[in-house]
Order: C-alpha cells, then sequence, then structure tokens
C-alpha cells in the first residue's frame, strides 16, 4: 500500500517504522523539513506540507491507498486545535476527495468522554466533553463521521488514551521529577496507552476499522491514580507523592475526566493484541 501519515511526530515516525518494516511505500508529512533524517532512518520518505493549508496539499504529488491524520497540535489552545483537528480534517477530506483513499484513519482522543463519576465508558456513550479543546476534537468527529455517512468517505476513528513510551509519559515524569500530588483520595481513574500499541491499533485499524465508526485505543487496565503510584513508588524504591486533599479532580488539565475507558471493540472487532496490555509491562520495559 502507499501510505500518507500526516502528522509524522512521535506517534507517526513509529507507525511509519512499522508500515515500512510491513513492505508498504510510507510518506512521512511535516510542516517543517526538519527531522528528515529521523524519517529516513525509519523507512519513511519525508514530505513538507501543512493540513491547515489547502494549497500546501495542493502540492503535494500522487494518490494513496492509506492516510492517517495523527497531526498535534502542541498543546496549543483553542485556535490551534480548531486549526489542526477541525480544520486539519476538512482540509484532507477535500483534498483527497477527487481520488480517495482506501481507509483514512484519525486520531483522537479519549478527553470526548466528559464524564467524571468513576463509570464506564464506551464508543456508544455520550461525548459532552467541558473542555474547549475536547469540544472541538467532537467537531472533527462528527465532521469525518458526516463525510463517511454522506459521500462514502472512509473515515475511521480512534479515541487514544494518554500516550507513553520512550521519553514520554506525563505520570511517570511527574512522580520522578517529584510534582506528583495524591489528588483527594487518589481514586480517579487513569487511563493510558503504549505508542507502540498506538501504531499497532492504526494498522489494525487501517486493515480491518469499519467507516463511520470509532475505536477506543487505551490497554487493558485503567487504574486508580493511588493505585497508579503505589506501584510506581515499589517499583522504584521511592516514597509516595504527598496528599494533597484539597485539590479535587479536575483541578489540572489530566483531571478533567474521571472513568473507565473500555478497549472491547478493538479486542474484539478489529482483534487487536496488546503489546503492553497494561502500564506495568510498558513502564518495566522502557524505565532505562
Amino acid at each position: 500500500m502507499r501510505v500518507l501519515i500526516a502528522g509524522c511526530g512521535y506517534v507517526g515516525v513509529a507507525l511509519g517504522e512499522t508500515l515500512a518494516a510491513q513492505g508498504h511505500e510510507v510518506y512521512g508529512l511535516r510542516r517543517s523539513p526538519g527531522g528528515a533524517r529521523l524519517l529516513e532512518d525509519a523507512g519513511i520518505r519525508p514530505l513538507t506540507g501543512d493540513i491547515t493549508n489547502p494549497a500546501s496539499l495542493a502540492t503535494l504529488p500522487g494518490t494513496y491507498d492509506w492516510v492517517v491524520h495523527c497531526a498535534s497540535a502542541s498543546g496549543g489552545g483553542i485556535e490551534s486545535y480548531r486549526r489542526v483537528y477541525v480544520e486539519g480534517a476538512r482540509n484532507l477530506v477535500e483534498w483527497l476527495r477527487p481520488a480517495p483513499p482506501r481507509k483514512f484513519v484519525y486520531t483522537s482522543s479519549t478527553g470526548v468522554y466528559g464524564q467524571n463519576d468513576g463509570s464506564t465508558v464506551v464508543e456508544t456513550s455520550p461525548t459532552e466533553p467541558a473542555a474547549g479543546t475536547a469540544r472541538l476534537l467532537v467537531e472533527a468527529e462528527q465532521l469525518l463521521v458526516a463525510a463517511a455517512r454522506n459521500h462514502r468517505f472512509p473515515a475511521v476513528i480512534l479515541r487514544v488514551a494518554g500516550i507513553y513510551g520512550p521519553g514520554r509519559g506525563y505520570w511517570f515524569k511527574a512522580f520522578s521529577s517529584g510534582e506528583a500530588r495524591i489528588e483527594g483520595g487518589g481514586d480517579r481513574w487513569l487511563n493510558m496507552v503504549h505508542r507502540d500499541d498506538v501504531a499497532g491499533a492504526i494498522v489494525a485499524a487501517l486493515e480491518r476499522g469499519a467507516p463511520g465508526e470509532a475505536y477506543n485505543v487505551v490497554d487493558n487496565e485503567p487504574v486508580t491514580q493511588i493505585a497508579f503510584f503505589q506501584w510506581l513508588s515499589a517499583e522504584l524504591g521511592q516514597p509516595l507523592p504527598p496528599a494533597d486533599p484539597v485539590r479535587a479532580p479536575g483541578s489540572n488539565r489530566r483531571g478533567a475526566t474521571n472513568k473507565r475507558v473500555s478497549n472491547r471493540r478493538l479486542t474484539e472487532e478489529l482483534g487487536y493484541r496488546f503489546r503492553y496490555p497494561t502500564f506495568r509491562q510498558g513502564y518495566v520495559e522502557h524505565r532505562t
């Protein structure tokens, strides 16, 4: 297959390396030419272009069998999210419509679920987040679902949990740096997934995902904050973070919701098997 990865960064490079190793012809799109050597070393052919600029997309070569939209707003605010996720998705659909791919995969976020009661959420659960950035992710999803239903555009949505892996992991870094705090009683649920499993889930969606459908990409074990820190404390031989009984869930950017995200559709319908079924396997392998 001829594959385009729009937003070939932390996840995109791992995905491209996997696809190239399988024999696919992989192109990685970035806004600037920096990092071309990294892509080439992974077997990815670098392209320069901006999904927020239709004129930039028009200069790109050829047609593609598979397209993945995994560009990131890089922690930007509302306008950055709107440009990358909503306008970026719309621009890609319009650019590809004359010669649509066999499959288009968009990486959204489990942040679209606004539940804050510790309940289990599935793909049909309400997506009514309080955060403005998350509402824009919902808008991008709705745009792609409409394209799939009204124009037979083969868009598949992946709702990805908090990503960790080599050099990345919010809760791991907060613990190691001494910045972590146990919020309230520590009973808020955390949902995580290793970068390599995100790449694997994207491949599964490209191969078997149903257009117009969404799949949660999260490992097999949601864990409470206190249980996670207790495991990490024992693993590293370090004390637990201090408690902050006043801080309520939702008082920082990672505490906006409290839910357990189910991956049943991913594992049962797409048949995906995790390389790192829980944070324990993923963290131990990369702790060095």
